[in-house]
């Protein structure tokens, strides 16, 4: 750091009487100068380059590990205390999340549909269990909303949607996204359960008939606070951390829904993801159908997104 100060100052004040300042002796910063930069501070420069490729490649949200297991999957043999003494030097930290308003407006009248999940959001295959929620995103015109429908075998987000407003549409136009990208890869959803919380979107006449087309069964929480939907919120608050809060301010709806897009290609594709063992969710996907090939494929024909 001594060496740093001087480079950054001899100019205005000269080497010897910033030396003098410091009780450092002249011959000193100049041996050190004039010596050939050792191996370690090399390997270093050259991590560092690639340690901040992958962190600007990946919405600068990247902590230590993500970084660490990015960098081995890419063939970088580097230990993670080296990942975190450099990415501290860099100034280079994964995003923080924050909590904030809910957006859930309980339906009215008396809900049958009975809680399936019990906080228990775990899956031993795709399509077994889906977790629907709306969260909010502020512009410069307006408060839009997002739905999202997450599989929880994955973490695969599998259908969203944007709106202005809380409408029903919103929700369903989400679920349909989902059922179609699933229909698309030859999936059978039949059988599926879909949790969500009392918000009325969930609970509208047209979002159960769809749910019941598609042979899935509805679930929602039972007592109706966070913990009964606690993995869909859990990927509310990335979303708003990771690209909302990290990547706004947003001028309007058509603004964010580019981003959208892009953030959920990234996040399905290629972000890493701790709870299914720091890899991406469709790879988690493929990897399961390759192990299950007697998955039953439907062969009917896919219907269009309306």
């Amino acid at each position: 750091m001594i060496i740093e100060y001087i480079d950054a100052h001899k100019d205005q004040f000269g080497v010897e009487p910033i030396c003098t300042d410091l009780q450092v002796a002249p011959s000193t910063y100049y041996a050190h100068r004039s010596r050939p930069p050792s191996v370690r501070s090399v390997s270093d420069a050259a991590t560092t380059r690639v340690i901040e490729e992958v962190h600007a490649a990946n919405y600068g949200v990247y902590g230590i590990t993500k970084v660490h297991a990015e960098l081995r999957r890419q063939g970088h043999r580097v230990a993670r205390c080296t990942v975190h003494r450099l990415m501290r030097a860099a100034g280079l930290r994964g995003i923080s999340r924050a909590k904030g308003p809910r957006t859930t407006i309980p339906g009215a009248g008396p809900d049958s549909r009975p809680d399936l999940v019990d906080r228990n959001f775990t899956a031993t295959a795709p399509n077994q269990l889906w977790v629907a929620d709306i969260t909010y995103c502020r512009t410069f015109t307006g408060w839009v909303y997002a739905a999202f429908v997450t599989d929880v075998y994955s973490r695969r987000v599998v259908g969203w949607q944007l709106s202005k407003s809380l409408r029903t549409d919103l929700a369903l136009d989400a679920l349909d996204m989902g059922i179609w990208t699933r229909q698309r890869e030859g999936r059978d959803v039949t059988g599926l359960t879909h949790h969500s919380d009392k918000g009325v979107q969930y609970v509208a006449v047209r979002y159960t008939q769809r749910l019941a087309e598609a042979g899935a069964v509805a679930s929602v929480g039972s007592t109706g606070d966070s913990y009964d939907n606690a993995l869909a919120e859990a990927f509310n608050s990335l979303f708003k951390a990771e690209l909302v809060r990290n990547k706004g301010p947003w001028k309007s709806i058509d603004d964010l829904e580019i981003a959208v897009a892009e953030y959920i290609d990234w996040f399905n594709h290629r972000r890493l993801h701790g709870e299914i063992g720091l890899i991406p969710p469709a790879e988690l996907e493929d990897t399961y159908y390759r192990h299950n090939t007697a998955t039953t494929t439907v062969e009917a024909s896919v219907p269009s997104l309306h």
